[in-house]
Parts: structure tokens; C-alpha cells; sequence
């Protein structure tokens, strides 16, 4: 039998949104609040959607808890999920019933304020749907209060101050995103620890391998497909645990590597550089430097 050709559907607008939802049409053309009770449409088969605006989803009530990795999530009472414009989203048509709030703002709500720039900030819009936010019952409170008070704002009739006080309240709806996440980090240490351990072990296996010379210099990209988790998600861990993003940890691997060898070997600055999977030579001495105040010849010279 011939397998479904998965549909693919992009939706640029909020009232687009709405239309396939079910939804009667949004009070303003650039934001909607969504109550995903009242979302009628039903999708029978697999598919694709693009969403070309920002997304805040709320669901609880959960039927069952959820993993993380090989492990169970520690809370379940409700979780908490970003999308950025342009992200793609599957349905395959379970037709099970969520409960609980969908905010959906198009960029150009946010472009003229400060929040139109500083969202880029919020590395979660970017993590995979494994990495969202779950909540305790005292956040999970605080964050529908935060989604009543929106609702309220929406409901509002439009006027002079409308766009200003909504853009404040989802950038307050962030902020408090982000204090929760930092908990979450918390709290999972023993899974945020392995993620830890688990990178150090690939970050030798890397430097100390041909992969060097064959690859060039890892990505944050290499290391965060390996651990099954995004590259934003991961360097948000690893700056909670230790203060540093994956790319510093990179880097920090790479001058342990480079004095080294300019300690222990007669190899020229050139040399290193390649062993190191640098194009360019020049490349690897502005890198160190900065690192380390010294060129490599100085830092060199400083053993002898």
C-alpha cells in the first residue's frame, strides 16, 4: 500500500492561523490568543506546517508524563514551548485534544521596540520540541496569570497605548521564561551533568583524533548532534553549569591543545595551527592571543 505523501503547509498570517483553526477571525491583525480547547480544525493526516511568526504555548493537563533522554521529566504540570518564524512543526494527526493557551505575535508587532532586537536573546524560540520548558505547579500559576493578563490586554479595545502595553507583557512573559528554564537547568543537574561529561568526552575524542586534520575545527552544531539536543539549548546548559557557551569550551580545548604543543614539540606557529585544523595561520594566533594575552611565540618564549 502507498504510504500518505506528507502535506506541507506554510501560514504567514495570524488571521491564516486562525481560518485553519477553526477560529472565528483575531482581534488584531499581528497578535492572537488562543484558548487550544477551542481549536476545532482536525488534521487527518500527516503534516508539515510553517509558522512565519513567533509562537508561546502553554499546554497542561497532560495525559501522561513525558521523558527526557532515557529519563522522566521532574515536573508535568504544564509545559511550556517556543517557536521562532520559519521553524517547522509536524501533526500527525493523533487527534488528542491539548488544553491550555497558544500566543502567536507576527515579527512586526515587536519590530519598532527594543524587544524587536533583544528577542534574538531568548535562545529557547530556537530548542527542539524535547528541550521545552516544564513547569512546577508555582511557576505553572504564574505563567497563567501572566496568559489571563494578555488575554485581558487582547480583549481591551484598541487604542493609543495597546501595542505598547502587549509588546510589555509578552516581553515580561519572557523574562520570566527565562528565569524558569535557569531553574530547569537546576534541577536537572544529574541529566545537565551527563550532557557535561558527555562533551568533554567528545571534545577530546575530537582533538585527540585524525577527525581534526580531516573535519577542521569542530562546530557547535557537530557537538550538539551528537548529544541529540540543539545547539542553543546545549550552549544554554553548559553557561548555566559553567558559565561558558559550547563555543568557549571549544576554544578552551583548543588552546589547552596549542600550548601543548608549544611547549612540548619544536613545531612552528604554522604547523600548530594546521595540526589544529586552522586554514590559516594567522587565524590561530589572533584566536590565542586573545585568549591568552601572548602571541604564541611569546607564550613559547615564556618557557625558555
Amino acid at each position: 500500500m502507498k504510504r500518505k505523501e506528507n502535506k506541507f503547509i506554510t501560514i504567514n498570517s495570524i488571521s491564516e492561523l486562525y481560518k485553519i483553526s477553526g477560529l472565528p477571525k483575531p482581534k488584531h491583525p499581528l497578535v492572537g490568543l488562543i484558548k487550544l480547547e477551542d481549536v476545532s480544525a482536525s488534521i487527518n493526516e500527516p503534516v508539515s506546517i510553517v509558522l512565519n511568526f513567533y509562537t508561546v504555548s502553554l499546554k497542561h493537563c497532560l495525559s501522561s508524563k513525558m521523558k527526557y533522554g532515557q529519563n522522566y521529566y521532574d515536573f508535568d504540570e504544564g509545559v511550556l514551548a517556543f517557536m521562532e518564524p520559519g521553524q517547522i512543526i509536524s501533526d500527525e494527526g493523533d487527534n488528542q485534544q491539548p488544553k491550555g493557551w497558544w500566543l502567536v505575535f507576527h515579527p512586526d508587532l515587536i519590530r519598532n521596540y527594543p524587544l524587536g532586537k533583544s528577542i534574538k536573546n531568548y535562545g529557547f524560540f530556537s530548542y527542539a520540541v524535547n528541550e521545552a520548558l516544564h513547569l512546577s505547579e508555582e511557576e505553572q500559576i504564574m505563567i497563567e496569570a501572566l496568559f489571563k493578563s494578555i488575554e485581558r490586554e487582547y480583549n481591551h479595545s484598541i487604542d493609543q497605548y495597546s501595542q505598547d502595553v502587549m509588546v510589555s507583557q509578552i516581553e515580561l512573559l519572557l523574562n520570566y521564561s527565562n528565569r524558569f528554564y535557569n531553574r530547569q537547568f537546576i534541577t536537572r543537574k544529574t541529566a545537565s551533568n551527563e550532557l557535561l561529561t558527555q562533551m568533554e568526552a567528545l571534545l577530546n575524542e575530537y582533538f585527540n583524533s585524525e577527525k581534526i586534520l580531516d573535519k577542521g575545527l569542530p562546530s557547535v552544531q557537530y557537538f550538539a548532534e551528537r548529544l541529540n539536543v540543539s545547539p542553543n539549548y546545549l550552549s544554554d546548559m553548559l553557561r548555566t553549569l559553567t558559565g561558558q557557551s559550547t563555543q568557549q569550551h571549544i576554544h578552551n580545548k583548543l588552546i589547552e591543545k596549542a600550548k601543548e604543543a608549544l611547549t612540548t614539540t619544536n613545531m612552528s606557529v604554522s604547523e600548530i595551527a594546521y595540526q589544529l585544523g586552522f586554514e590559516h595561520p594567522q587565524s590561530f594566533s589572533k584566536l590565542f592571543k586573545s585568549k591568552t594575552n601572548v602571541s604564541p611565540l611569546e607564550y613559547r618564549a615564556s618557557f625558555n
